[in-house]
């Protein structure tokens, strides 16, 4: 199994253009240079909604993992803390488009004043300033373009929260499995073990075996129980860890043990580049970079004057009786052109941030978008080459079985020694314990694909 050959022949190529476009150069930081061409094109271009994520863990059937998975995000910090952010970047967006509309305010008044050729007189006012910023230069609509990104970007980092936390609760899942399908086995074997040694004892008493035969029978069996008693531990602390997770206390997560692993679903062949874009991570990185890309036109535009326009109308009144009169109406209307001459660098040095914080942000989204193509390929190979590995391990533990038994023959047929059916003991628990590992190896890989495939 392997990524289509276009990842490297279309994917790449369209990282490299999305980089471009958003106002970075794969060059060495300090030489980005965005043609005008690649800034027109980009100040159109907009974050990809973040697409609604699939219960992939759902194609392994397995009801408890289902009902599990149902009672984990209402109570994962991680996802409430991302949860938070995305109300915070809608509140940031609220903000930045109310900026481009007019503001409107009431404004009563009553003051007393005193002139040189008159008394003192009260003066009553009732008047409703308008105040609108134009937005000629299009700064507010780039401002209002990076909180929309931002959006997008917590809505991603959002739906990674989930994905990360679903896909823990798999792999817990899967150990804690497997850990219960190792402590059969060994339960098992341990009571075989002890049935051996009763059979030894048996035969030292009728002369036929020696007492070093039974001491290794004994220390064979000591040895088997010492290690249920590990894997039980194991299987203890990954339950624990199973309950943090969905947000209970460690002693009261309601279990049943079964000792079945799920069975893996099939697997494609092949992996479009698309599914990849898909990632949260990915779309999370590339709004990062549009936002960063807005920020940066925000900052250049901020050495344009700005244009306001102000009016207000009301009524002023020595006479508080009369101040809704016709006489007592007042207006004002005009516009002001605001220009910083001299600001000490700041909005240079704001510029040259915003800059830093774009090419930080493509080379971050270069990064993901890398790592996730590794992901997916080394699970991809993982998988394949686990799948055979179970397959051998099979075969294996068969052989071991038979070789037991067989040797467990020729033992109590007086042709071999006690040490021999030892090594056979050790043989066949070794290739058990080694075929449960396996399994829960390539239930976990293929965890991490599916996470990928079916969870965007």
């Amino acid at each position: 199994m392997h990524i289509e050959q276009r990842l490297c022949k279309t994917w790449i190529p369209m990282l490299c253009a999305a980089l471009t476009l958003a106002g970075c150069s794969l060059l060495p930081l300090g030489t980005t240079t965005p043609s005008p061409s690649a800034k027109s094109q980009a100040a159109a271009a907009q974050a990809t909604p973040v697409p609604e994520v699939q219960a992939w863990w759902r194609a392994w059937n397995d009801e408890t993992l289902n009902q599990l998975q149902d009672r984990l995000l209402a109570q994962t910090p991680g996802v409430q803390i991302a949860s938070a952010k995305v109300r915070q970047a809608q509140a940031a967006l609220q903000a930045s488009q109310a900026s481009l509309w007019p503001t409107v305010a009431v404004q009563p008044g009553v003051s007393r004043a005193q002139t040189s050729s008159a008394g003192a007189t009260n003066t009553v006012s009732l008047s409703a300033p308008v105040s609108w910023e134009l937005d000629v230069w299009g700064r507010l609509a780039e401002t209002e373009r990076a909180s929309k990104a931002r959006l997008v970007a917590s809505q991603a980092d959002l739906a990674l929260a989930r994905v990360s936390a679903q896909a823990t609760l798999v792999q817990l899942y899967v150990q804690v499995r497997a850990a219960e399908r190792q402590l059969q086995v060994l339960q098992d074997t341990e009571v075989a073990q002890q049935r051996a040694l009763d059979i030894t004892q048996a035969r030292e008493e009728a002369g036929v075996s020696s007492t070093q035969d039974v001491v290794q029978a004994r220390l064979q069996w000591r040895n088997t129980q010492a290690q249920r008693m590990e894997v039980s531990s194991t299987h203890a602390n990954l339950l624990h860890a199973l309950a943090v997770l969905l947000g209970d206390d460690p002693q009261s997560l309601d279990w049943t043990r079964t000792g079945r692993l799920p069975q893996p679903a099939a697997l494609p062949q092949r992996v479009s580049a698309d599914v990849l874009q898909r990632r949260p991570d990915v779309a999370s990185a590339q709004a990062s970079v549009l936002a960063a890309q807005a920020s940066v036109g925000a900052a250049q535009k901020a050495f344009f004057p700005n244009v306001t326009f102000s009016a207000s109308a009301g009524y002023k009144s020595v006479d508080l009786a009369n101040l809704l009169t016709a006489p007592s109406r007042v207006w004002s209307l005009g516009t002001a052109v605001a220009l910083n001459v001299v600001d000490g660098g700041a909005r240079r040095a704001a510029t040259e941030q915003a800059q830093g914080v774009l090419d930080q942000a493509g080379a971050t989204y270069r990064q993901t978008v890398l790592g996730a193509l590794q992901e997916v390929q080394d699970n991809l190979v993982l998988a394949a080459n686990l799948k055979e590995q179970v397959g051998l391990r099979d075969d294996a533990l068969e052989a071991a079985r038979r070789n037991l038994a067989l040797t467990e023959a020729q033992y109590q047929a007086g042709t071999v020694s006690y040490l021999n059916v030892i090594l056979a003991q050790t043989s066949a628990l070794n290739a058990e314990l080694s075929a449960v590992t396996d399994r829960s190896k390539l239930l976990q890989a293929h965890n991490q694909l599916l996470k990928n495939l079916l969870g965007n």
